[in-house]
């Protein structure tokens, strides 16, 4: 529709004088404006809008004839009437200056193309020069209220009480007057013949207005009373005029008339404007609407805008500008949506919150084409803003304000390019596509009249005046008529329109004098030889496609269909025309004026809608007409025999007598595209209505093909509001798209200077936002109220794809239970619960209610969960669908609605769910709601530490924010010495103060029940033998693995060493979870039933998902190779188990494994003995990290039989040397001894028979392997467990006081074994890293040496 753009611009007159303009009145064709001050006429030019000439009233004259007041052109431009306060008529000659006179020049540059080509072409680009002859004054002898121009006559009201009616040329017995006691009025015309008449006696007119298209006058009378008077006949005579008056309105102040929808819109004194219409039938004035500010547009409603002082429709007639006496501006689309108001926001208040004084406004008028709005401000807002210099008043110079606006395409060429626009192509972002039309063609041709865009949304054609040009946004290039005489000797009447790379035009010939229809080929130049030519018999007013037909209004009222066809019979392709059908709407039509839009459409009312296939639902089946707002339909005579005849005789079946569809219509948008998924959406019929929003016509199918019942309706009207103006609708991605005004205030920036304001500081700068709306909710809701809930579900389920989809579904529910439960009065059919059985039908349906419980207020949860269920339920629903998230959101909905207990309940399901899939984010959460609901439960706040020392505040910072539990061990806390383990995703450094802190916070039920939780997850991990979990559930919930590992070490060992006897699960183990895969070529594949994946749980990229089970599926084997990583990559410290911070590198990221077809020919033993050594611990880098911090945590906790599993899996011999050496040492429980020899052998045993990839590091480590035989063959003697036998390669570890590893300090075996570092590199230790940790250093490059710390 209409939008304000940028700043308003001052228009100021070179004259200098004392008297202010007060009165601006545009000509028939708006190029030119009439200005009046109290003694002065001036004319000003449109483009450039400058001033043409002056008349100013001598001395004399001025006191005979009394202040200038209002002003009115003659039809044709070539008088101008004045109206003088003593009850004169002055009528000015507007003169032409010639041919070759002319106020302005355009200089263009030398070499410029632009020359005089034909005749007035130079004038048309420049302001002419005219001049103003007074002619004889007519003296009416009374003052003038009001004027208006007919085509040879002007009708003049004056206070006495008469309608003067003059001849424009001003002879004297041309004059008539009527008195207005005479004009018998009625509340109809037909009890106008004997019924109750209005006394009139002592009443004049105060306003009126001429309406075409009615044939009468809308009147204001001096009482306030609103009135039309009609001639009986044609002429206007005293004695055939007849009114009717509006009952019950006693305030009216001015009027204005829409000829194109024919209303009658009367400002009243209350500040609304009044909408009326005529009824056809009565001839009653019917109240249509009103046009009123509420407290949405205008806050300080209340504050009372004043009287309506003026009402000035565009001049297309599609939107109404009102000022009232205490200022502002508002505008209204014709059916009452409102789109400006500036009585508010930016316009109302400055930057720094004080308030503004609305503008004033004394007259106003529209530009050509409405691009401007030409306003005079009233005297003390003059004195503010255009009191430019410090000049004496007596020398100001007058200025008139122009508002610049931008419109909707769809105002003057609806057409169904500009309705479906392709807008889907541009919906990725808001920015708009500015085209700014090509400056030579603009110059000649303004104003724009038409704008067409073709549905690819990439070709964009505009007419001007004379001829068009089209613009294409791929080459970025203009085309204009390279022949200006062909331009200049064509105008556009009808519209323009893309169809299939052509431009449609409907036009003028001036030479022929010929109404024509062309088709212009896009890809060629823009000439007449390239264009397909058909004559017409009258003239076109609109102009439409639909596929391959073209469907033509004319000014005789009748309907034209044309079918076109694409030949490519030339070197170019051409077009060919062929006139199908006339159809004349004469009978039904009282003026052409009045059709605002015509469409064909597939859209019809028959039985036959259900059963027809999508593609057959595109033809031509009707006609749509939008007549002053009715929207009217023509479908095909069916009921005749022509069904069963050829093909092409149904093209010309008639059409049945219309059908009105709905009233008070703006826009009408409908597609031609089919599709067998959104048939509700895309054979609707979508209408814009202004204030009452938009209504959809939607067809109703029957399900499965099934019959329909007889007494179903086969459409049905759905009307909803909307929050935007709609300019067009995205079929099938539900959406309609607006636009809306923005505000930017700049006032700021310049502070007033001396005593005036700027107009950047009085106006905010205004610019145009693209917005969309969502409209499927309204539409499901409304088939829902009318029990339509199957048709609901299939609209739905065509629409469940979209994005938004669960956004549409939340709305819904949000929308209803708002209305619902917030009502006074009891509902006796309440909706919410039908709203929650169709959302029931969705797999979001859980998600959908916690989503819009959480976004409404509490006080309505009982209300809502009394339709939909217990959220108890909804929360185990969501267990077992597994998801988790929506669950933890039913969490906050319970802890709100239920006592504790259930919470916890609940929340600890959630928890250990949570625990088992690895959603470590949610973990974390868990366990901060679980310890939530432990204090919450007590109502004390949580204990602070009495004492406090400066070093220790960041410590407790750091515990106070965090959100997952240390389970620090009872012991290292009662010993004094404390480490932190940092976990991957929290800061490192927390300090012993801090633990302390925790060790006070630990002592409650409820940290010791979540400890216990991760306890029993971190033993089931491992009896599962899911290491790779085990790492990640350690690093993100910041459990203390080492120290739980010291407490549960001989559980442990029993766990792998019952594994590994069973030679079916050494395959699973050693081929672990961690991308190492077993060495084997294809000269020598595993036998084994077992993927190297399985076992320890499949790793995916992400950790989140991890496969639970091992997978023993069939004989499968799998080729791959571990590609040789460079020694840079090798070089990487993993540091202590204690101190891990490598950040979240550990747990995410990419586990990757090179797979190649590498292949061994024939390998001797000793080559692949060596190639099997090149290959040691030369697995993906991540998973060497992630063993390797595996292997420190059982090292320091003393896991000796998972140091030997990790060794083999790494392949690792000094670490197999390390563990058989340290098993002489007496500490060493002798189960454990026989657990390493058992398991050891169990594995020699298996790569033996199934996998021989692993023998060549058997081979390896056999001198081990012996003595272990060895050692465990002899009787191990009681004396091997005193203090004195130690083994002499072997140190005792000591809990040194400054150790951090030390963890247990009172376990049944206090064993610290730890991994030297690699050199420094790749992921080093960054802080902390024990210094005794880098004293050994491997000799060979690589390999690693176990000592005993």
């Amino acid at each position: 529709m209409y939008f304000l753009t940028g700043w308003p611009r001052r228009l100021l007159c070179p004259l200098k004088s004392e008297e202010e303009p007060f009165h601006v009145q545009p000509s028939s064709q708006r190029f030119y404006f009439a200005v009046l001050s109290e003694t002065q006429l001036s004319v000003w030019f449109s483009r450039p809008s400058v001033l043409i000439v002056s008349y100013i009233e001598s001395a004399k004259a001025s006191s005979q004839f009394g202040f200038y007041q209002q002003a009115e052109w003659k039809q044709d431009d070539s008088m101008i009437a004045v109206a003088a306060a003593n009850g004169y008529i002055l009528l000015f000659d507007v003169v032409g200056g010639g041919e070759d006179k002319y106020l302005y020049e355009p200089v263009y540059p030398k070499g410029s193309p632009r020359v005089k080509v034909t005749p007035a072409y130079k004038e048309e680009q420049c302001a002419p020069a005219l001049s103003l002859e007074m002619k004889r004054p007519i003296d009416l002898e009374a003052p003038i209220t009001s004027m208006q121009s007919l085509q040879e006559d002007l009708l003049v009201s004056t206070a006495d009480g008469y309608l003067h009616i003059l001849h424009w040329d001003g002879v004297s017995n041309g004059r008539k007057a009527i008195s207005l006691c005479t004009v018998p009025f009625s509340l109809d015309l037909q009890s106008a013949r004997g019924g109750l008449c209005l006394d009139l006696k002592g009443m004049y007119i105060r306003d009126m207005t001429y309406c075409v298209t009615l044939d009468g006058f809308a009147v204001v009378l001096d009482d306030g009373r609103l009135g039309f008077i009609t001639p009986v006949a044609n002429r206007i005579t005293a004695d055939q005029l007849q009114g009717v008056w509006a009952a019950d309105v006693t305030d009216g102040t001015c009027v204005a008339v829409n000829n194109k929808y024919r209303l009658m819109t009367f400002g009243c004194a209350s500040g609304s404007v009044l909408v009326y219409s005529i009824d056809t039938t009565t001839g009653s004035m019917q109240l249509s609407h009103k046009l009123e500010l509420s407290p949405k547009h205008y806050p300080d409603v209340w504050n009372k805008t004043g009287a309506v002082k003026l009402i000035r429709w565009s001049p297309d007639y599609s939107v109404a500008m009102v000022t009232w006496e205490c200022g502002g501006l508002s505008l209204w689309s014709v059916f009452g949506a409102h789109l400006i108001c500036t009585l508010g926001e930016d316009f109302a208040y400055r930057s720094d919150g004080t308030k503004k004084d609305p503008i004033n406004i004394s007259s106003m008028c529209w530009g050509a084409e409405g691009y401007h709005l030409w306003v005079i401000t009233s005297r003390e807002e003059a004195e503010l803003v255009e009191n430019m210099e410090e000049a004496p008043p007596q020398t100001q110079q007058a200025s008139i304000l122009q508002f610049h606006f931008i419109k909707s395409a769809l105002t003057v060429n609806p057409c169904t390019n500009n309705q479906e626009q392709g807008l889907s192509t541009l919906l990725g972002h808001k920015h708009w596509h500015v085209v700014q039309i090509h400056s030579t063609y603009l110059e000649n041709n303004w104003p724009i009249r038409f704008a067409a865009i073709d549905t690819a949304g990439q070709c964009i054609a505009v007419a001007g005046r004379r001829g068009f040009a089209h613009y294409s946004m791929s080459t970025r290039k203009w085309k204009l008529f390279g022949n200006i005489t062909q331009e200049q000797n064509m105008t556009v009447t009808g519209g323009l329109v893309w169809w299939n790379g052509f431009v449609v035009v409907a036009c003028y010939n001036f030479i022929d004098q010929q109404e024509e229809l062309r088709l212009y080929l896009r890809s060629s130049n823009l000439d007449n030889t390239f264009s397909s030519i058909t004559k017409l018999h009258s003239d076109t007013l609109l102009l439409n496609v639909f596929r391959d037909m073209i469907i033509l209004f004319r000014a005789d009222c009748s309907i034209c269909l044309y079918s076109i066809e694409r030949r490519h019979d030339g070197p170019n392709p051409s077009a060919s025309v062929e006139l199908l059908q006339e159809v004349s709407m004469s009978r039904y039509i009282p003026h052409p004026a009045l059709v605002v839009s015509v469409t064909l459409t597939s859209v019809r009312t028959e039985t036959g809608i259900t059963l027809r296939a999508p593609q057959q639902a595109c033809m031509a089946d009707s006609i749509i007409l939008n007549l002053a707002g009715q929207l009217i339909m023509l479908q095909r005579d069916r009921s005749g025999p022509q069904l069963q005849e050829k093909e092409d005789q149904k093209k010309l079946l008639m059409f049945c007598p219309p059908v009105v569809l709905a009233q008070y219509v703006e826009n009408v948008w409908t597609t031609c595209r089919s599709s067998g998924k959104k048939r509700h959406l895309l054979e609707a019929l979508w209408l814009s209505c202004g204030e009452a929003g938009m209504k959809v016509w939607l067809p109703l199918f029957p399900r499965d093909h099934r019959k329909p019942h007889s007494f179903l309706s086969r459409r049905i009207m759905l009307p909803f509001h909307i929050n935007i103006y709609p300019l067009a609708v995205l079929f099938e991605d539900a959406l309609v798209l607006g636009a809306s005004n923005e505000t930017v205030l700049y006032d700021g920036l310049q502070g007033p200077r001396e005593g005036w304001e700027s107009l950047e500081g009085v106006f905010p700068y205004c610019t145009v936002e693209r917005t969309s709306q969502i409209y499927l909710h309204h539409i499901l809701r409304q088939l829902l109220v009318r029990n339509l809930g199957e048709q609901a579900l299939l609209l739905a389920q065509s629409c469940a794809a979209l994005p938004y989809f669960p956004h549409v579904m939340e709305l819904m529910v949000h929308v209803v239970l708002e209305e619902e439960a917030t009502s006074r009065e009891p509902i006796p059919d309440p909706l919410l619960p039908t709203v929650a059985k169709f959302i029931t039908e969705f797999p979001l349906f859980l998600q959908t209610i916690v989503h819009c419980a959480r976004k409404t207020e509490f006080a309505l949860w009982n209300y809502l969960f009394a339709a939909v269920g217990n959220p108890k339920d909804l929360f185990e629903e969501c267990l077992m669908a597994q998801d988790l998230d929506t669950a933890a959101s039913y969490l906050i909905i319970l802890q709100n609605m239920e006592v504790p207990a259930v919470s916890r309940q609940h929340a600890t399901l959630l928890f250990n769910t949570a625990l088992e899939q690895g959603k470590w984010d949610l973990c974390r959460h868990m366990i901060r709601f679980l310890k939530a609901i432990g204090s919450g439960e007590m109502e004390t706040p949580p204990p602070t530490p009495t004492t406090q020392e400066p070093s220790s505040t960041g410590g407790f910072e750091f515990f106070r924010n965090r959100s997952v539990s240390l389970s620090q061990s009872a012991d290292s806390i009662a010993s004094g010495k404390f480490n932190l383990q940092k976990t991957f995703s929290m800061p490192s450094g927390p300090s012993a103060k801090g633990s302390e802190r925790w060790s006070k916070d630990s002592d409650c039920a409820e940290n010791m029940y979540i400890d216990m939780m991760l306890r029993r997850h971190a033993r089931h991990l491992l009896e599962h033998v899911r290491l790779k979990e085990l790492g990640c559930f350690s690093a993100q919930l910041g459990f203390e693995l080492i120290g739980w590992l010291c407490r549960e070490r001989t559980l442990i060992g029993a766990v792998l060493s019952q594994r590994l006897l069973k030679s079916q699960s050494i395959d699973s183990l050693l081929n672990s979870d961690m991308d190492t895969a077993p060495p084997h070529f294809q000269s020598f594949i595993c036998n084994s039933n077992h993927t190297w994946l399985d076992g320890l749980g499949t790793l995916g990229p992400e950790p989140k998902e991890m496969d639970t089970a091992s997978s023993h599926g069939g004989p499968q084997t799998q080729e791959a190779f571990l590609s040789p990583l460079t020694n840079k990559m090798e070089e990487c410290s993993i540091g202590s188990a204690t101190d891990l911070t490598e950040t979240s590198s550990m747990v995410d990221g990419d586990w990757t494994m090179v797979d190649e077809n590498f292949s061994t020919l024939s390998l001797t033993h000793s080559e692949l003995e060596h190639f099997s050594m090149e290959l040691a611990n030369k697995g993906p880098h991540k998973s060497q990290v992630q063993l390797r911090y595996l292997l420190h945590v059982f090292m320091e906790a003393g896991c000796l039989e998972w140091c030997v599993m990790i060794g083999l899996i790494l392949r690792e011999a000094t670490v197999i040397m390390q563990v058989v050496n340290f098993l002489d040492s007496p500490e060493v429980p002798p189960e454990t001894v026989q657990s390493v020899r058992s398991g050891l052998l169990g594995v020699d045993a298996w790569a033996s028979t199934d996998c021989l990839g692993y023998k060549p590091f058997l081979n390896m480590i056999r001198p081990q392997l012996q003595k272990l035989i060895e050692t465990s063959v002899d009787q191990i003697q009681p004396e091997a467990f005193l203090p004195g036998a130690s083994n002499p390669n072997s140190k005792l570890a000591e809990p040194q006081p400054g150790d951090p590893r030390v963890e247990d300090s009172r376990g049944p075996a206090p064993l610290g074994l730890a991994l030297p570092l690699e050199p420094p590199g790749g992921l080093g230790t960054e802080d902390g890293g024990a210094p005794e940790e880098q004293e050994e250093q491997a000799v060979d490059e690589g390999a690693y040496d176990c000592t005993l710390s």
